[in-house]
């Protein structure tokens, strides 16, 4: 019998750890990057993946993370040097045609809205910038500044559908924002709270109403959205929609986890921990909204040392992605996706 989840290559072409990796929308593509300093464009041939090209002249530090558009014709990079690139595709190539700088320290991640509107950052500083993006990625204004986090802001991710953001911190709490339409101002809407140590990570599933959240307190925490004059009662101040916690996943990891991944497809999730282990969890066919009920389908050895990013592919359903702390890159296909 086959194992579940079986790597299907290995890439070590970085020096030092390989802090995160990103899927182009097609699938077909990702980025990745580390603490070499550089970020690694991979393409698919045939049934391997090749590097394409590698971009060294965006960053003097780290780079934490990258991300690509919405329309895959531009890829941002995050580094400990506080600055933002953005890389214009160019055909096979990339050229970094602008820098946002603002934050005061070490960018942690970086995030498009599906829109295209929007690019989000957060840093060590415990800020997290909103940019609005104006002609075709050639201008990025500053549109806010939230400094609503207590401590070091780790991830920041966008909704589905909607310019509706959120963000993990050190501080143990997760921070759901939108723009107020009266006047342009970015607001907090709701402040999530049932961890009682550092969220690294967070992803929405495919509907963008439940949230899944990892931390340093070894748990994975699922999260519901009740909207306003929701059936069942639950009272939504300010008239925005309130989130809670509706299941905790304890007992299933040994050390921090650092990343989580909610396939869009399949609905399985994927994490990241500390204790160089991959694991898949799938909900119950008896699990409720209010109620849900995940449980795990595999647990795996993946690398030599901590597992810091896993990524879903958007278009091959059961293809993951990972990094690690060990240098290496893998490729992972779950069998019964």
């Amino acid at each position: 019998m086959p194992q579940q989840l079986e790597v299907i290559q290995k890439l070590s072409v970085h020096r030092g750890k390989v802090w995160s990796a990103n899927w182009h929308p097609s699938g077909k593509m990702f980025a990745s990057c580390g603490e070499d300093k550089t970020i690694r464009i991979w393409v698919q041939d045939k049934d391997d993946w090749i590097m394409q090209a590698v971009l060294s002249d965006g960053h003097s530090r780290t780079i934490r993370d990258v991300a690509f558009s919405t329309c895959g014709n531009f890829l941002a990079s995050a580094s400990f040097d506080a600055t933002v690139s953005i890389w214009d595709k160019k055909g096979a190539a990339f050229e970094c045609n602008s820098t946002l700088e603002g934050h005061e320290n070490e960018v942690k991640s970086v995030a498009w809205s599906v829109s295209g509107n929007f690019l989000a950052t957060c840093s060590r500083d415990k800020s997290v910038w909103v940019w609005e993006i104006t002609q075709n990625c050639e201008e990025f204004d500053c549109a806010a500044v939230l400094n609503l986090h207590k401590q070091d802001v780790k991830k920041v991710i966008w909704h589905p559908h909607q310019d509706i953001l959120a963000s993990a911190s050190y501080d143990n709490t997760i921070k759901i924002y939108k723009e107020d339409p009266s006047d342009n101002d970015w607001i907090c809407t709701a402040t999530l709270e049932s961890h009682n140590s550092t969220v690294w990570s967070i992803a929405f599933d495919k509907t963008g109403t439940r949230l899944a959240s990892c931390s340093d307190d070894c748990t994975i925490k699922i999260w519901q959205q009740y909207e306003v004059g929701n059936e069942e009662g639950i009272i939504t101040p300010d008239n925005e929609p309130v989130w809670k916690c509706v299941c905790t996943l304890s007992g299933y990891h040994d050390r921090s986890v650092y990343d989580i991944s909610w396939c869009k497809q399949t609905g399985l999730i994927a994490t990241a921990c500390g204790d160089d282990h991959i694991r898949i969890f799938r909900e119950s066919e008896t699990s409720t909204k209010n109620e849900p009920i995940f449980e795990m389908e595999t647990k795996i050895l993946a690398h030599k040392q901590d597992v810091n990013s896993v990524k879903w592919c958007p278009s091959t359903p059961g293809l993951l992605l990972s990094t690690s702390d060990d240098g290496d890159i893998k490729l992972w296909k779950f069998n019964n996706a």
